[in-house]
């Protein structure tokens, strides 16, 4: 079970992520509120949730919270909270071909879910020593241990079995827009896939009667009968509904359904996962990223638990929306879809489509829009069209070094990730701001995330050091500098992974408070506790065989969404931000950055 951490933990946490982000004034009165709370409303809250909690075994503390932060926020979902993972092409050129490619990857997916829905799916295990436990003797053994006792075994050989809780919610599954908050919807008896090309809606049955998937090469029949229709995009495409503020939809949604389109709409919700096709072909690795973080929302549906996203040459993606789960989960369905469908693709290049009738089998939904849908669907379309000009989205990838080297080096390669954007944040813009950094915490039950705060006064006094006094360091003190960065990173990334942060337990003590109905505490009102939460620098990170490359939108108006990848060799970056932040320098900023602290660890003097 997920730990509620000690109060005076949290709160010893939390002025430490507070320290490199105030002067001596501000830290004294920061640190009064915070004493004062820990030992009085603090304490009851604590209590009370610590009460909860052991009333509510089968769950953990976070989920109610979490679940009620994300579906009672207003903000459209695409940029605020959706992210994307595109896939790496598939080794075999000739497999990227659109048509190919969407047959493989929709069969391999409708294999996952069954497979999923069976029982037969390997349970997601963190192996820290996979050696020893990462083995067939092992599953063997470990097979026949009764499932009360059998997570202690793998304890033993220091495996940890992650929750696997927030699957179901992968197909069938989408986010219904509701006044004030919205309502997570799964049906697991439909059989059909939602398809979206050229704005227009498709849907045909993938498991038949029995329970069985349709044979490949009926996919590939009804996905090709859908990829030559030549029907006009729709004048008023439904899709970019799904753009809008939520309050917004929800009221036009209202409207779809009183005006005759509630079989239709069922139709969307209920379906196994939505397949974007798009007509244009990947320009370079920004346009990837434009393409699947938002795209062309006639021909999308960002309320689906995932629109599996592939475009004319075959690149293909993931855009999930992120209330009903974490990456970790989207991540094992894309590396077992990757996996799948390059190493046995159901069909391949030459493969025929069967001789089906889809003109029978794939059916186009049709919408009814009365005036007030079409003036809604345009004033998306005008908000959707002015947001997304508004982003700047920029890529680079360092090449002189990675995990080995660092390894080596004895520094760990998230740590200097994270110190490079520090640096970077310093030289560019003279300060250390909030910084958010994603930590999974599904070695729980029912675990959501955990943030790691990666602004520190270590990483201040080392970008500090880099940045404003070069000259008066020698390398040696410089390597010091990182050493002690890495060290008290990595303490707080085993903190988090552990449930043992501060940010979810805070968050969930003013949940409370609030859900009690008592004035907010003086603690939550204090200025440098909204600043803390007002995370200009917001980072996630993942490396997989199967994702080229990830990224999501700034989390506020003013701030960077970081998507990284820390490779052998090297490293990749992806930069959201708007107009009031230049992204493109704050990456050339980085890149600076870690050549410094490259040279530094390799025994080189640098100059500033």
């Amino acid at each position: 079970r997920l730990p509620v951490p000690k109060l005076e933990d949290t709160i010893t946490r939390y002025l430490n992520a507070q320290k490199p982000l105030l002067n001596d004034d501000q830290f004294r009165k920061t640190e009064e509120l915070a004493h004062a709370f820990e030992k009085g409303i603090g304490r009851e809250l604590h209590e009370q949730l610590v009460a909860q909690d052991n009333q509510n075994k089968h769950t953990s503390y976070i989920t109610g919270p979490w679940f009620d932060m994300y579906l009672k926020a207003r903000e459209p979902v695409v940029l605020n909270f959706n992210a994307f993972m595109s896939f790496n092409p598939d080794p075999k050129p000739e497999y990227n071909d659109q048509l190919t490619r969407a047959t493989n990857m929709t069969v391999s997916a409708v294999r996952f879910m069954k497979t999923f829905r069976a029982g037969y799916l390997e349970p997601e295990v963190f192996h820290l020593n996979p050696e020893k436990s990462d083995t067939e003797i092992f599953k063997k053994i470990i097979r026949f241990v009764p499932s009360s006792v059998s997570w202690f075994g793998a304890y033993m050989v220091n495996a940890y079995p992650l929750d696997m809780s927030q699957y179901f919610r992968l197909f069938n599954s989408t986010r219904v827009p509701k006044p004030n908050k919205d309502e997570l919807y799964t049906d697991e008896k439909a059989k059909h896939l939602l398809v979206l090309r050229n704005g227009n809606f498709y849907v045909f049955d993938v498991i038949d009667r029995d329970g069985n998937m349709l044979k490949p090469s009926e996919i590939q029949a009804h996905l090709k009968h859908i990829l030559s229709d030549n029907s006009p995009a729709p004048a008023f495409p439904l899709g970019y509904l799904s753009s809008e503020n939520r309050d917004t939809w929800a009221l036009l949604r209202k409207n779809l359904l009183e005006n005759g389109n509630e079989e239709a709409l069922k139709k969307v919700d209920s379906a196994m996962f939505c397949l974007s096709l798009d007509d244009f072909p990947i320009k370079d690795y920004v346009h990837l990223s434009h393409t699947m973080l938002h795209g062309d929302a006639a021909n999308r549906w960002y309320d689906k638990s995932f629109n599996l996203i592939i475009t004319k040459d075959g690149t293909a993606g993931v855009n999930f929306e992120h209330s009903w789960g974490d990456g970790v989960a989207v991540l094992r369905f894309q590396n077992e879809v990757f996996k799948d469908s390059t190493n046995t693709p159901a069909i391949s290049p030459q493969s025929q489509p069967a001789s089906v009738d889809s003109s029978r089998a794939v059916q186009k939904l049709d919408f009814k829009l009365n005036d007030a849908l079409k003036a809604g669907i345009t004033k998306a379309k005008q908000r959707f069209d002015a947001t997304v000009e508004s982003l700047s989205l920029n890529i680079i990838q360092f090449q002189e070094g990675g995990k080995e080297l660092l390894k080596q080096k004895k520094v760990s390669p998230d740590a200097v990730a994270q110190l490079a954007f520090q640096m970077a944040f310093l030289r560019q813009y003279g300060q250390t701001v909030a910084t958010y950094e994603s930590c999974s915490t599904a070695a729980f039950k029912h675990g959501r995330t955990e943030t790691i705060r990666p602004a520190t006064v270590h990483t201040k006094r080392c970008s500090e050091a880099f940045v404003k006094e070069l000259s008066k360091h020698s390398t040696e003190e410089l390597q010091k500098l990182i050493v002690e960065c890495s060290k008290y990173h990595g303490r707080l990334t085993k903190e988090a992974a552990m449930g043992q942060g501060f940010d979810r337990h805070l968050f969930s003590l003013r949940f409370l408070a609030l859900s009690k109905g008592l004035p907010l505490p003086d603690f939550y009102q204090d200025q440098a506790y909204a600043r803390l939460n007002h995370n200009i620098l917001s980072t996630s990170t993942l490396v997989s065989p199967a994702v080229q490359l990830g990224g999501f939108g700034p989390v506020v108006a003013d701030g960077f969404g970081v998507g990284y990848q820390v490779h052998d060799d090297w490293m990749g970056f992806n930069v959201s931000s708007y107009p009031s932040r230049d992204g493109k320098e704050f990456l050339q900023c980085t890149y600076k950055a870690l050549e410094d602290i490259f040279n530094v660890l390799k025994g080189k003097k640098i100059g500033s």
